[in-house]
């Protein structure tokens, strides 16, 4: 524990705690513990008051939660906090994907079930438009669009399906993906870095072919993706795994921070010395 967050919680707090209470409410919680109880309880004038667990603020009226203090909730601040907001921005981006390839699925299925008719469609309207690319010096049959339309429309209802049926597939697992990384999963973390990974040597591969702004962008937010959650979130045993990522939040817990304090006052009153730490107790109003 170092001396900075013996000393207590005051200065530690940071406005994006103070944001998060404001949205969410505060997090009070009165441990069985006695002499830590007393430390984060406070008396006004308008009656007991209790530290909030995330901001440090004294909240009016009982605690919102009792028990012992290891199993006291340890919510997001500091590091935590702002690795919580590159989660949520990760799950947004992944939840727009999910939408787009649901209805790249559906837009799919529809198209094979009304092939036919858009084959005799695009064949009777493709004449009309050979004379004003033959002016421009363009070969109209030979243009990618064409290409690939053509090879669209004659592909066999079967194979449509199957592309509906895998665009569903992945539309629905980067939904899990952005649910998850949303509440801060750890599993949807794991799932999105393999996920993730898969799908890198494909992206690689598309871009030896042919770079385009699109592809160059999808592979770099991917690839940040994957290192991010890896060596941020300590996966895959990177920086201590998940028992270093476990020790690193509980090091930044109020609970964590007032009892090594409440040991420190301990292990000099012992020795007949205080060091003046604080007391827990609110300013009277």
């Amino acid at each position: 524990m170092s001396a900075v967050k013996q000393v207590g919680w005051s200065g530690m707090v940071s406005s994006r705690e103070l944001k998060t209470c404001g949205r969410n409410g505060h997090l009070t919680y009165a441990p069985d513990e006695e002499q830590l109880a007393a430390r984060l309880r406070g008396s006004t004038a308008l009656g007991e008051s209790w530290r909030c667990l995330r901001c440090g603020d004294w909240v009016l009226g009982p605690a919102a939660a009792h028990g012992p203090a290891d199993q006291a909730p340890v919510p997001a601040r500091g590091k935590a906090l702002r690795q919580l907001t590159i989660l949520r921005v990760l799950a947004v981006e992944r939840l727009v994907r999910a939408m787009v390839l649901v209805a790249a699925a559906f837009g799919v299925y529809r198209f094979s079930s009304a092939q036919t008719a858009l084959r005799r469609s695009f064949g009777s309207w493709l004449p009309y438009f050979r004379p004003i690319f033959d002016r421009l010096g363009v070969d109209l049959d030979r243009t990618t669009i064409v290409h690939e339309a053509t090879k669209a429309l004659h592909a066999g209802h079967g194979v449509l399906v199957l592309v509906a049926v895998g665009l569903l597939g992945y539309g629905l697992l980067e939904a899990i993906e952005g649910v998850g990384l949303w509440m801060a999963k750890r599993w949807a973390e794991y799932l999105t870095v393999i996920a993730t990974a898969v799908f890198i040597p494909y992206e690689v591969y598309e871009l030896t072919k042919s770079v385009t702004v699109t592809k160059a962008g999808a592979f770099a937010i991917n690839v940040a993706a994957v290192v991010y959650l890896v060596v941020a979130k300590r996966l895959f045993g990177a920086r201590g795994g998940a028992t270093a990522y476990e020790r690193e939040l509980a090091s930044e817990s109020l609970l964590e921070i007032e009892a090594a304090g409440e040991d420190v006052r301990v292990d000099h009153a012992s020795e007949g010395s205080d060091v003046g730490m604080p007391t827990g107790r609110a300013p009277t109003q």
